[in-house]
């Protein structure tokens, strides 16, 4: 009985307890009882505040005394002016920040950190745009899942990915962080990256981020922060369809984009924010500024000053302002004034203090703060493992015309190029905290690959590019004992990222240099291109008949290349943007519409003269979207509709038989394509519209089946309502978006 006693009174005692705790930090409350119970302690500017993200960095430390910057920044966060943290990376200075947040402020509101976990916090993945040339939309959950674990070890809460800007623009430094030129391709990806990174929002897991939102990857001439000026029609179609995915995934957060839309920047865009997104698609979670965009809006000529951008911002349905200020600054005595509505300022913070609830951070603000689960997390084995399965899986065989790989144990391999042997130059720009002391490169892959092989390494070519004449004998004295010559061309990693656009996207003339004095010693030559992008290869695809795009495979990439060189692993990866044959091409892309005067290469004379197409280039890219060769073949026979005709209610059974022509067990990746003949507004030449991965044994056949129901026939007007239009249709299969069978299907 006595025992009995004891336990009602520690019950009564905790009760007792919670009960005189404020509701916002008792969790026998529900969460909006504890946010509005909080919002009503707030002043005004600690309402602000929890608006305000602020660049970190090292905030804590013996250093930190002699660091003006980092003292202002613990100041203001002391001061309740500051709702979150980013480049605060960590175990350490994480939870050392936290307890400034917690225990040193009036209502001791928990602090949320992020950072750009791209693909891969600690243990590197391919870059995303490599990634979806695999096709394989479980391997990115994985990978984001992983990385999610990592970051969440190391005390962030929330990520700044994953990045849905379709793009057509290789030149755009950026494009290696999203999944290339389809909408529909970009949107299966979306849904898997969310998926991984959030999981169910435990400790294992991060908030994050679509972005850039909208139609960043449209920026004029690949050019970084540069204009999009693009129909509603256009943006509906071919843009929005990733971000919408996004957001039906789940996603918690949305960032904003740089660019302008029908000239009204981004960040202050009410047609954007508050009609599309939060209106059209019932998003309510928060949405944060790029770095400083707020504040940019005065560069673009749309705000006159910070207090009106601020003001331009937070009315739009934007919420966190990243680094600018300008809410900091100005925003109190917008409200006081009367000029930004209370109600206004409160449901912005109240979907910042949501996210703080969701992850639990009032009831145990350091679960995120583990140092020994960061040690144990950080460069798992696993987590390596699947990081070189992943860089394999990305590697997108171009050419292999005399079928020189795989290379079965070469008795001598000479290697060539810088690239081959830096390993400061095989991550990107957006590596997260990934270290280039722990990144395989290929020569490294190589000499674990082939341990009974001579391999001699000649650098050639230097990091800028530039030829060494004296390389030409080494490289003719190493060929004579050599049996094969790998050569590494393309461009370094960190070339690949923001503010990284391009020119001019070939190799350079040392390189090319480079390759073909490999190929006068008259050994047989395989070339690696190793880059964050398409690069124009119209001339070594002409002078090479062995080409393996490796893409930048993160932390194992030279694993994963040698895997694949070995045949290890036989390679599936399709490409997700169109290879343009010249510079002057771009953009090119598979999903274009026709014009009035059409032109397919290859057609001359004087009825083909009139026409749309360049009179030095071709037409068509060097390789078209989806493309990619394995050590398997594959041939496409009898495709097959159950229906010839479905109303707006049904679908149809697509099916084709795919046979394996070789002696190679492989995996082919099947694409599934229509074509709408007549619609108004017009449609393109070809959309994608479902793709499958199958394992098919050397020399078996395999059936594969396409559900294609009526509604994948839609598209949307210039206002994003759906249309589903009757008529003739065209139903493609195949290789790639230009090999293909097809057949006809008509809509009742």
């Amino acid at each position: 009985m006595k025992k009995i006693h004891l336990l009602l009174a520690a019950i009564f005692t905790c009760s007792m307890a919670f009960a005189q705790q404020p509701v916002y930090k008792n969790p026998s409350y529900s969460s909006q009882e504890r946010i509005n119970d909080l919002l009503a302690r707030m002043t005004i500017e600690e309402k602000v505040g929890q608006l305000n993200q602020v660049n970190g960095g090292v905030l804590t430390g013996p250093s930190v005394a002699n660091d003006p910057g980092a003292q202002g920044k613990v100041q203001l966060l002391k001061e309740g002016m500051v709702g979150s943290f980013l480049n605060v990376v960590g175990t350490e200075q994480t939870l050392a920040t936290q307890k400034i947040a917690v225990e040193q402020t009036r209502l001791g509101i928990p602090l949320l950190f992020a950072f750009d976990v791209i693909h891969g916090y600690k243990t590197v993945f391919p870059i995303p745009l490599a990634e979806a040339a695999s096709w394989d939309l479980e391997a990115a959950e994985r990978a984001t899942a992983i990385a999610a674990k990592e970051a969440s070890a190391a005390g962030l809460h929330w990520t700044f990915a994953p990045m849905m800007d379709v793009s057509r623009e290789p030149r755009w430094g950026r494009v290696m962080e999203g999944s290339g030129e389809d909408p529909y391709l970009q949107a299966k990806f979306a849904e898997a990256r969310v998926k991984g990174f959030q999981g169910n929002l435990d400790e294992n897991h991060v908030l994050a981020t679509v972005k850039h939102f909208a139609a960043y990857g449209a920026a004029e001439a690949g050019k970084e922060y540069n204009t999009v000026d693009l129909s509603r029609y256009a943006l509906w179609n071919y843009y929005l369809p990733p971000y919408k995915a996004a957001v039906e995934a789940g996603v918690a957060t949305v960032m904003n984009s740089f660019n302008i839309m029908d000239g009204v920047p981004s960040s202050g865009s009410d047609f954007l924010v508050n009609q599309v997104l939060r209106d059209k698609w019932g998003f309510n979670g928060l949405v944060v500024s790029d770095w400083a965009s707020f504040g940019e809006m005065i560069n673009h000529g749309y705000s006159k000053d910070a207090k009106e951008a601020a003001i331009q911002s937070i009315m739009a349905g934007s919420d966190m302002d990243m680094e600018s200020g300008v809410m900091r600054t100005t925003l109190a005595e917008s409200v006081k004034n009367g000029e930004v509505p209370m109600a206004v300022l409160d449901e912005a913070v109240k979907r910042v203090l949501s996210l703080k609830f969701q992850l639990g951070l009032f009831d145990d603000p350091y679960k995120y703060h583990d140092a020994a689960k960061e040690r144990r997390t950080l460069l798992a084995a696993e987590h390596l493992a699947e990081a070189r399965k992943s860089a394999a899986a990305s590697m997108t065989l171009l050419k292999n015309d005399q079928g020189l790989l795989p290379l079965q144990n070469p008795k001598s391999i000479l290697v060539l190029g810088h690239l081959a042997e830096s390993q400061e130059d095989v991550l990107d720009f957006w590596k997260g905290q990934g270290d280039h002391a722990n990144t395989v490169t290929i020569l490294e892959g190589l000499k674990a690959k082939y341990p009974a092989s001579d391999i001699t390494f000649i650098q050639a070519v230097n990091r800028d590019g530039i030829f060494d004449q004296n390389a030409v004998k080494q490289i003719n004295k190493a060929a004579k004992k050599a049996e094969v010559v790998i050569a590494t061309i393309g461009l370094f990693g960190d070339l690949a990222g923001e503010a990284r656009s391009l020119g001019d996207i070939s190799p350079s003339d040392g390189q090319m240099t480079m390759l073909h004095a490999a190929k006068a010693t008259g050994k047989p030559v395989v070339v690696l291109v190793q880059a964050g992008r398409p690069m124009v290869l119209t001339e070594v695809v002409r002078d090479f008949g062995t080409i393996l795009y490796t893409w930048i495979g993160g932390t194992q990439h030279g694993h994963g290349v040698a895997d694949v060189l070995s045949g290890d692993v036989n390679p599936s990866a399709k490409t997700a943007m169109s290879f343009p044959a010249a510079v002057g091409q771009i953009p090119v892309y598979y999903n274009h519409y026709n014009t009035g005067r059409p032109h397919q290469d290859g057609n001359e004379g004087p009825a083909h003269f009139w026409v749309s197409r360049y009179r030095d280039i071709p037409n068509e890219p060097l390789f078209p979207f989806g493309y990619g060769l394995s050590y398997s073949t594959y041939e496409y026979s009898d495709l097959k509709l159950s229906k010839k005709s479905i109303n707006q209610n049904e679908s149809v059974t697509v099916t084709v038989n795919i046979k394996n022509t070789s002696q190679v067990d492989g995996t082919e990746i099947v694409q599934l394509y229509i074509r709408d003949l007549v619609a108004q507004p017009i449609r393109p030449v070809k959309e994608l519209k479902d793709f499958t991965r199958v394992d098919i044994p050397a020399g078996q056949s395999r059936t594969v089946s396409f559900e294609l129901p009526a509604t994948k026939l839609s598209f949307y007007d210039e206002n994003g309502n759906t249309l589903l239009q009757k008529g003739a249709f065209k139903v493609f299969v195949g290789k790639n978006s230009d090999d293909v069978l097809e057949a006809d299907l008509e809509l009742k």
